[in-house]
């Protein structure tokens, strides 16, 4: 059970992502990035700002976007998304493993993680893209109490989700579809998997 940043290296270093080669119309990228806090570690999280006619008003994510044509490869694009995103350069932070790819459910998306460490509190700065930035311990991604099955619809696709409740808010925003896939992926290899993850059950499973 991997509880500081050298473990969770050690842990992401002993397995190998999935890593998808085939076609798909749009990519992405995003950086998860970790520190230590106490006895815990904490991740930062996004929640972006909402606009009319944007599918991802509003959700919780981590710092990225889309991959460009003048990025030399899809780490950068994760890279130079977080920088526009939050202010946080992480071409010189220690970069500490990858994650597997996700792949969209309702559209033709490939979504490439990575996995970053820094030290200390940065100072933040969001563009006008993001509504708020925040850092969120693991333990809340492994107690059932913050956990719940929700119903989702995306591009008249309708089906429900388990989902995570970062933050203390109970109207906000949940942790949910890629971003949750994301985080099922990284805390099992670390060692603290997700309790609540009923993709058997419900058929939701990223390859079904």
């Amino acid at each position: 059970m991997a509880r500081t940043i050298d473990e969770v290296e050690a842990r992401l270093a002993a397995t190998s992502p999935w890593l998808d080669t085939g076609e798909a119309r749009m990519q992405a990228a995003v950086s998860l990035v970790l520190r230590e806090r106490g006895n815990d570690l904490e991740a930062l999280f996004i929640r972006r700002a909402e606009f009319e006619g944007d599918p991802w008003s509003g959700h919780i994510a981590f710092p990225g976007g889309r991959i460009d044509p003048g990025d030399a490869h899809a780490r950068a694009a994760a890279e130079r998304e977080t920088v526009e995103e939050v202010g946080l350069d992480l071409a010189r932070a220690r970069r500490i493993g990858r994650l597997s790819d996700v792949l969209g459910h309702a559209e033709s998306i490939r979504v490439s993680a990575w996995v970053y460490a820094i030290d200390g509190d940065p100072p933040l700065q969001p563009n006008y893209e993001i509504r708020e930035v925040f850092w969120s311990p693991l333990h809340h991604c492994t107690d059932p109490e913050r956990q719940a099955m929700r119903e989702f619809s995306y591009l008249e696709h309708s089906m429900p989700l388990p989902t995570i409740r970062l933050l203390e808010d109970a109207r906000a925003p949940v942790l949910w579809g890629i971003t949750y896939k994301f985080m099922d992926d990284f805390m099992a290899r670390i060692g603290r998997p997700i309790p609540f993850m009923p993709w058997e059950e419900h058929d939701l499973r990223p390859d079904a």
